[in-house]
């Protein structure tokens, strides 16, 4: 494998086959006064504006959410990623994702805000006319309109462009007339925009602006939720309604494009947003641990709670590793098509899309911590956390949404592994000649020789050996089911399980690795321990993985052969998890909060 050049950026999915410089990685220590002072803006605006409302939310209070945005609004919490003559800051993707992370602990808010803010705008910056965007974008970034978003429909969930929703031009050739219904509608109840995706004439999928006011537009009632209950969700309903052929949002046929192209961006900003409920869980957990007294000690004495706390943390770090390493990747795409003359719309959605692997990636891994963190969280409650009085119950049920959310996880594992092999056939990504020597490495002897020691040593050739097993897997994937894989989900599951551990253990190792070059092994001792930790059981996740798949593939000589090279691939020494979780725990259990 090679080493990423620094003048270039990696492209998506490659981080299967080259190798990363630490140096080369952005990681969070490495943000800047303004953009920490940011973040500090959105915790604030939680704590102080959105947590003290969090049960009258719930309770649907008229008004309140809305309320909230507009505040939101003021304080230009909208405004991070939009150009300023629209009112915006037209700041990087990373501060972006920074303050949807600092939002996401707000429970229904960052529902809210994130569907205002990226599914709800950024289809009207980055496909809207020019008139589009100076009547819609100013009112939106300043809070005063507030935007959602209409894909999903009765008969359409994550088959998107299976929608029914028709639109019709009527015989003046002035306005389009939808009728349809939409439903699960975020924002619903106070939006003044929609994006409505139908089809014209049958078959062209079109986006559409749609103002609250147009006639034909109306709304269901509130929907009875497990969980964020305190954000807007409706159906829409659209008899007859009546849309300027002006509102057009790009190319009628066209909107699949839009469609695709913002969800790459969601699901990289879900994560960040799991993210940042994710350390206010984490934190709950350690004051909740520390008071918590049972036979006369605090429960955060005993190893059994210790190892949750740790096990909390190493997830948190390592998928917020992985997060804003992919941001960073993203805008530096960005910048490389600015300098060959793309516009900024054209800059960016290209970037997201270049990066549309990791982001179905990071959207996996960061609700599913999200959701190991919350269960631990009730389990460290106890009996309280099962109490509605107390802070887990809310969590709990918040979080479940996450992994339907943006499409479920089960279709983004799928299509990260369909986005690489696309990428593999259109030439974009060499998969055949690492495959092939990865093939030819399986017939060799196993090569026995010494390495330079080095802090990382271990954990480098570990991360360069779960890609070989994923080519290996994936290539053997490939070869027996051809044009016919598709059908076999279970395999692609395994695969993205492999290929997703393997990205954000490599990230975690990266971070660290840089981190130590600018702070000294010393002073970031429980970070190693928190890298050696994510790599071990990334290495027995893939192993699992890859064993099931082999099993469902092959027979035989050729079975034996893969599982042998999967064992060699999966091989590591022995290391003392519990007391690396020890460490880590302690370093929470004495500041009280999450320190990493």
């Amino acid at each position: 494998m090679e080493t990423q050049n620094k003048a270039t950026t990696l492209r998506g999915g490659e981080f299967l086959i080259k190798e990363t410089d630490a140096q080369d990685v952005f990681i969070p220590a490495e943000f800047s006064e303004e953009q920490r002072m940011m973040a500090q803006t959105c915790l604030d605006f939680v704590r102080e504006e959105v947590t003290p409302l969090l049960d009258r939310l719930d309770n649907h209070e008229e008004g309140l959410m809305e309320g909230l945005m507009k505040k939101a609004g003021e304080l230009g919490l909208f405004a991070v990623s939009m150009p300023e003559q629209y009112g915006g800051l037209n700041m990087d993707f990373n501060t972006s994702l920074l303050v949807t992370e600092s939002v996401g602990g707000g429970h229904s808010f960052p529902v809210a805000f994130a569907a205002h803010t990226g599914i709800g705008m950024l289809p009207i910056l980055y496909f809207g006319t020019d008139e589009q965007k100076e009547k819609y974008l100013p009112k939106l970034t300043s809070g005063e309109w507030a935007a959602a978003y209409c894909l999903t429909e009765p008969g359409s969930g994550s088959d998107a462009l299976a929608a029914k929703t028709k639109a019709v031009l009527n015989e003046a050739g002035t306005h389009y007339i939808l009728n349809g219904q939409k439903m699960w509608i975020t924002n619903a109840g106070f939006a003044d925009v929609f994006i409505v995706f139908a089809q014209v004439d049958g078959d062209k999928f079109t986006g559409f602006i749609v103002e609250k006011g147009y006639p034909g537009l109306s709304l269901g009632n509130e929907e009875h939720k497990m969980g964020i209950k305190g954000s807007s969700t409706r159906q829409v309903f659209l008899s007859d309604c009546e849309v300027p052929k002006e509102n057009v949002l790009g190319e009628i046929g066209k909107g699949h494009l839009i469609a695709f192209n913002i969800l790459n961006i969601g699901r990289i900003k879900l994560c960040a947003a799991t993210l940042g409920a994710s350390k206010k869980v984490v934190d709950l957990s350690i004051k909740y641990a520390n008071e918590r007294q049972q036979f006369k000690l605090p429960i955060s004495k005993f190893g059994a709670i210790r190892y949750k706390l740790a096990e909390q943390a190493i997830r948190i770090y390592a998928v917020e590793s992985a997060l804003y390493r992919c941001g960073m990747d993203i805008y530096r795409k960005e910048q490389e098509l600015l300098a060959a003359g793309k516009d900024e719309n054209e800059a960016m959605l290209g970037a997201a899309r270049e990066f549309a692997v990791e982001c179905a990636m990071l959207k996996v891994e960061g609700s599913e911590v999200l959701d190991y963190v919350v269960d631990e969280g009730v389990q460290i409650y106890g009996g309280y956390g099962f109490s509605a009085d107390y802070p887990m119950d809310r969590a709990y049920r918040d979080s479940r949404i996450n992994r339907i959310f943006e499409g479920t996880n089960e279709i983004n594992r799928m299509l990260t592994v369909d986005m690489i092999l696309k990428k593999a056939m259109n030439g974009e990504l060499d998969l055949m000649g690492p495959a092939q020597n990865v093939q030819n490495e399986l017939m060799a002897i196993p090569d026995f020789g010494s390495e330079e020691e080095g802090l990382f040593t271990a954990e480098h050739k570990a991360i360069r050996n779960l890609k070989k097993a994923i080519l290996m897997v994936a290539g053997t994937a490939v070869q027996k089911y051809m044009n016919s894989l598709a059908k076999e989900q279970e395999i692609l599951m395994n695969i993205a399980d492999m290929a997703i551990k393997t990205y954000v253990a490599e990230s975690t190792l990266l971070r660290v690795e840089k981190l130590v070059g600018m702070k000294g092994e010393e002073s970031v001792a429980n970070q190693i321990d928190i890298v050696r930790v994510t790599v071990n059981d990334a290495v027995d996740a893939a192993f699992l993985a890859g064993k099931d798949a082999i099993a469902s593939m092959v027979e035989g000589d050729e079975q034996r052969l893969l599982f042998m090279g999967l064992k060699r691939f999966t091989k590591k020494d022995l290391y003392n998890t519990k007391e690396a979780r020890r460490r880590i725990a302690a370093a929470m259990i004495e500041a009280n909060e999450y320190v990493y």
